[in-house]
């Protein structure tokens, strides 16, 4: 038995809940992947559910970390703070593609679960996208946009890449895993955000140059 069970089954269902589905996965699964006796399953989690329950919060818990660090960076910007918590989320979502997928497959089931994540943590992605759209409008780093048509299409960018996979080795002949998706395509969605949310001014340099 591996020393850290509780990591060991975490891991094990995270795998299994992506490969073969979390209807298709059954404890006994769990355990003998993760080395463990099924008992420790009911021991740390109760369930199959509850275990659901924890991958959910290990994910949105540093998923908002992720994004929180790039909008500290407001002060310096909108478009940088912006830029910043765009890239997080990527690196953060290519370095646990097996997790990332899971859960984003989950949330487009309509369940209590999915429910109460919508009113927790997406209200706290919400709010850091919003507060920053504002900023940048505001500032005039920004276009004035539909901020709620704008978090739409962010969240469709960051999301469609792990949703897609297989679609995205078909046009891209790269994996999203790979560090070389992740630098071209955050590439991609800096210039992105220059171009259709971007006014052109150069707000940031305004202010060094003033300094």
């Amino acid at each position: 038995m591996r020393k850290n069970s509780k990591a060991a089954i975490i891991d094990a269902a995270i795998y299994l809940f992506n490969t073969k589905g979390f209807n298709g996965t059954s404890v006994r699964d769990i355990a003998a992947k993760a080395d463990v006796n099924a008992a420790n399953i009911s021991y740390y989690f109760r369930n199959k559910n509850g275990l659901l329950e924890k991958c959910f919060t290990v994910f949105f818990e540093s998923y908002l970390e992720e994004l929180e660090k790039g909008f500290s960076l407001l002060e310096c910007g909108a478009e940088l703070s912006l830029n910043a918590m765009v890239d997080n989320v990527l690196r953060y979502q290519c370095q646990n593609i097996q997790l990332t997928r899971f859960i984003l497959r989950e949330m487009t089931i309509d369940s209590q679960i999915v429910r109460e994540i919508m009113s927790t943590y997406h209200v706290k992605e919400r709010y850091m996208f919003k507060k920053v759209l504002e900023a940048g409008m505001e500032n005039g780093e920004f276009k004035k946009h539909s901020i709620q048509f704008s978090i739409l299409q962010l969240k469709g960018l960051l999301s469609m890449p792990f949703l897609n996979t297989h679609y995205v080795t078909e046009v891209l002949h790269v994996q999203p895993h790979e560090k070389y998706f992740a630098d071209k395509y955050s590439h991609e969605l800096s210039q992105w955000i220059k171009g259709t949310l971007g006014t052109g001014h150069q707000i940031q340099e305004k202010m060094l140059i003033n300094i």
